[in-house]
């Protein structure tokens, strides 16, 4: 059986905190990230600065009906222990949320795309997607061919993360003019590595959201105080 999932009630309640080992705290905000179109209800979820429109990036086996759903990110403010508040805060995106429905999930799993089996990972193992340029997203399967544009260091998804200040972390909505067609970006918690996303279900089975973890709010045992 696959790693188990955290207790994602931690990243995704305001003023919810931690403190690592090391003596690091951290605060968590939730910023909303506006909605995610699904025309097909395949959800992809990748880098899209590595993945986007390669066809590489496969959707999850969980699907839900055809709509429009929010997003929304749980950011860490993180502090050192016994120095004075920095000028600017020192954030990190520690989740990303899909929400389907405003049901409180009561069973998680592993995220996987088809010819994945969860039941063959041992208990720290997980899926994951790899994470190369620091970012994350979720979108439609059916759009992937959708942001052509987005292609290398340049294009509006590239404009969006070279924003200044704290809008660089974001969450983005990029949107292909041609067909609405969008996706909702973020950077990835501490930066490259390989991050799992966990599909929540309700008491009937049904999905309920889509959380992608980096790995920001440590497990529970790996905390101080």
């Amino acid at each position: 059986m696959p790693m188990p999932a955290p207790d994602f009630s931690r990243h995704f309640t305001p003023g919810s905190r931690f403190t690592e080992e090391s003596g690091l705290t951290g605060e968590m905000s939730v910023v909303p990230a506006g909605e995610l179109w699904l025309p097909s209800g395949r959800v992809v979820a990748c880098d899209p600065f590595v993945s986007l429109g390669t066809g590489e990036s496969e959707p999850f086996t969980a699907e839900v009906p055809p709509g429009r759903y929010a997003v929304e990110c749980a950011v860490a403010t993180l502090a050192e222990p016994d120095e004075p508040p920095a000028d600017e805060p020192h954030l990190r995106i520690a989740a990303a949320r899909l929400v389907i429905t405003a049901t409180a999930p009561v069973t998680w799993e592993i995220a996987h795309q088809a010819g994945q089996d969860p039941a063959e990972l041992a208990d720290d193992e997980f899926f994951a997607y790899g994470v190369d340029a620091g970012t994350g997203c979720f979108y439609d399967a059916a759009c992937d061919e959708s942001f052509p544009d987005c292609v290398g260091d340049e294009g509006p998804l590239w404009d969006a993360f070279d924003a200044g200040g704290d809008s660089y972390l974001g969450p983005h909505t990029v949107t292909a003019k041609d067909t609405g067609h969008n996706l909702i970006a973020f950077m990835s918690g501490w930066g490259d590595g390989a991050y799992p996303t966990w599909v929540g279900r309700d008491a009937d089975g049904a999905v309920t959201c889509f959380v992608t973890d980096f790995f920001v709010v440590p497990a529970e045992g790996e905390e101080t105080g």
